[in-house]
């Protein structure tokens, strides 16, 4: 049976979202839309391009992921690492993040959204410059190009581009002007509502929601004690509000929640044996949830 998948942002957490793919073939379901912020963006791209759990799983148990950061010897001085943040708005590029993304698509046959099924990929960015939310390849006519000809690589590069951590991405519009785009979890981590249908008609088939977060009732509240605090507790609002209120009015029934610790988004040097075990975890959450989903019985399959 087909099925739209929607996959949330979460940086190197993202890893269980492999598990969770295999448990859904695993129940025969196939995906024939998905849409995705940051991490969520990187899964979306390649289970539409083709790719399959145990492939995906492999090709990250593989990969150093250390290597998709670049490599400055100078950045290993804290002062030159502020120094650098504060003049190129991000530690690293993530062109080695783009070009990996890149082969894999290309390994498929896939380099930009024309070679994808029409409507097939959604991609969240956050347009900085103009503060307003942006789906690729949706908004792309917006800025004077076209949809079909852009890279799937580099929409996945912008929206992976957590803040800080990435650079924002470039992208100049067709009168000239220059938009900063990054993380598109800045204002949609999670954004089940891309395949919400119009108002009084049904959808087309069942939608389902992978959050790297526990269920959004039981976030537990953030401590501030200092300024570094509050940062991280505006940053991680910005992320939850948007998609936390949408989903309490959707009663979060076709949602897994996949409970990662938050302290991995950036932990690129994580261990084998932890990747496994994110996993594992994905693939035995999304188990526990399929053996209990109730897919609505006037779906179109």
């Amino acid at each position: 049976m087909y099925i739209d998948g929607v996959f949330s942002g979460g940086g190197v957490k993202g890893i269980a979202l492999v598990g969770a793919l295999q448990a859904v073939e695993k129940k025969g379901l196939e995906f024939k839309r998905t849409a995705g912020t940051s991490a969520g963006a990187i899964i979306a791209s390649l289970i539409i391009s083709g790719y399959k759990g145990n492939e995906l799983e492999k090709i990250l148990l593989d990969t150093d992921l250390t290597t998709l950061l670049e490599k400055n010897s100078g950045y290993t001085f804290p002062l030159i690492r502020w120094l650098m943040l504060y003049w190129n708005l991000g530690l690293y590029s993530g062109k080695d993040l783009e070009l990996w993304v890149g082969d894999l698509l290309e390994n498929k046959g896939i380099e930009t959204f024309g070679d994808l099924p029409e409507g097939s990929l959604k991609i969240i960015v956050s347009d900085i410059s103009k503060g307003r939310l942006v789906v690729i390849p949706d908004d792309l006519a917006q800025y004077g190009f076209v949809p079909e000809r852009f890279s799937v690589a580099k929409a996945v590069r912008m929206s992976a581009s957590l803040p800080f951590f990435f650079k924002p991405q470039p992208l100049y519009s067709i009168d000239g002007k220059k938009h900063y785009m990054v993380d598109g979890g800045i204002l949609s981590n999670f954004p089940l509502w891309i395949f919400q249908p119009p108002e009084n008609k049904k959808p087309q088939r069942p939608v389902l929601g992978f959050q790297l977060s526990a269920n959004f009732n039981h976030i537990p509240e953030n401590k501030i004690t200092n300024a570094v605090d509050m940062y991280q507790a505006l940053f991680e609002t910005m992320k939850q509000a948007h998609d936390a209120r949408y989903i309490e009015e959707q009663k979060a029934k076709n949602i897994v929640f996949i409970p990662v610790d938050h302290d991995l988004t950036t932990a690129f040097k994580l261990e084998r044996q932890s990747q496994k075990k994110l996993i594992l975890l994905g693939e035995e959450r999304t188990s526990q949830f399929l053996n209990t989903w109730r897919k609505l019985p006037d779906i179109i399959t």
